[in-house]
């Protein structure tokens, strides 16, 4: 097809040679290559990012991860968070991902505020190559006036962990009086353990009366992975009722869940069938990269659709929507992708088709952000190959 462009939105959708190729310098030719929808990350930590070679933590579940990263935590600058963030954003840039909601950890100590003053400036430092949306990641001893005090400096979002605390509905209570005394949306880090109180039935319960505009999203969702008839059926419905968005992070929760399960392991996700066949708004992302709650990841949205489909079962067009239309739908952005009026945000990979891309993840990409192309990325691959007589030659690509 040709897509044509005009200022941040899709023109037209043609069939392709409609409109002759010009050589003009804001012309893209795109043969041999896919046209998708650019990923949106809808659960991210920047503040955290890319710190496990300087932590050096132990490997481990969750419990384990907080308490090194609070130990390590106090020794942070704002100027050094926003340096590990920048880098961790233009990753996520560079690989095709042109929206991102990052929660961010008010800090113990006398400056509470070093991250969020550190990501709300990445938000103005980035403005024009990727939508960036903040969350105040609030723990159970976090005062309120210290919540207040992030939204006042510019964070979007309440956040939390409310299966953490000893009373987690009255957490969760204690989190939604702030976000609607501030007039916000939540996302919530909701039921991440394989065993905690369930809490999500109750959010959503909760917020069924808000506007319809205001963002109410949950992530995790790990309990839910463990419930059956009746108990996920009615937090199934509750969730649909209440339009929350429910967010899954693949390669996290398979690295923090199931460490006291040597046999038979759990997956540590979500019920992703249940809620997408309700109709419920299922988005993924990759949550941390590289800090202690997960050692490894590689900031690709290809990377989570791949975990979506060979952990939790997902089809190839359901694992990449729950990336890109439904990451943004989540974050409350327009839509976006090759259709007439949309966003004109896209991740072209080179590939015959989405299960190539999907498996391969070439790294020959495009990314255009609100019709701007922001990001180019090629590769060269030398390997050698045998002549026939003996002697190795070489093939280059």
């Amino acid at each position: 097809m040709d897509v044509a462009l005009s200022g941040d939105q899709v023109a037209a959708v043609e069939t392709a040679g409609t409109y002759p190729a010009t050589g003009e310098p804001d012309e893209l030719d795109l043969t041999g290559h896919v046209l998708l929808t650019a990923p949106a990350e809808p659960h991210a930590h920047l503040d955290k990012a890319l710190s496990w070679d300087l932590i050096r933590p132990p490997m481990g579940d969750l419990e384990s991860a907080i308490h090194a990263w609070r130990e390590y935590s106090g020794v942070m600058t704002t100027e050094s968070i926003l340096e590990r963030a920048r880098r961790a954003a233009l990753l996520l840039l560079r690989n095709g991902t042109t929206a991102v909601r990052s929660h961010v950890d008010m800090l113990s100590g006398p400056e509470p505020m070093r991250g969020v003053r550190a990501l709300v400036a990445l938000r103005e430092e980035l403005a024009g190559l990727m939508d960036l949306q903040l969350v105040a990641l609030a723990a159970p001893d976090t005062p309120d006036a210290v919540v207040h005090e992030a939204l006042d400096l510019g964070v979007d979002l309440v956040g939390g962990a409310a299966h953490l605390a000893p009373e987690p509905l009255a957490e969760v209570d204690r989190l939604l009086r702030i976000a609607e005394a501030r007039g916000v949306g939540t996302d919530l880090h909701t039921d991440e353990s394989l065993t905690c109180e369930p809490t999500l039935g109750h959010y959503a319960r909760s917020v069924v009366g808000w506007p319809a505009g205001r963002i109410r999203s949950a992530g995790h969702c790990v309990r839910q992975g463990t419930l059956t008839g009746p108990a996920l059926a009615e937090t199934v419905e509750a969730v649909r009722a209440a339009d929350v968005g429910i967010i899954s992070l693949p390669i996290t929760n398979l690295y923090l869940q199931g460490w006291a399960d040597p046999a038979s392991t759990p997956r540590g996700l979500t019920a992703l069938r249940a809620f997408l066949d309700a109709g419920v708004r299922v988005a993924a992302g990759a949550d941390n990269v590289r800090d202690p709650f997960n050692p490894v990841g590689r900031s690709d949205a290809l990377e989570t659709a791949s975990l979506l489909v060979t952990a939790g079962h997902l089809t190839l067009d359901e694992a990449y929507e729950a990336v890109s239309a439904t990451g943004r739908s989540v974050l409350g952005l327009p839509a976006a992708g090759a259709v007439v009026g949309a966003r004109a945000d896209f991740l072209v990979v080179a590939g015959a088709d989405l299960g190539d891309v999907v498996a391969n993840a070439p790294a020959n990409r495009f990314v255009v952000h609100r019709g701007r192309l922001v990001a180019r990325s090629t590769a060269t691959h030398e390997v050698a190959v045998p002549t026939g007589a003996g002697t190795p030659g070489r093939s280059s690509a």
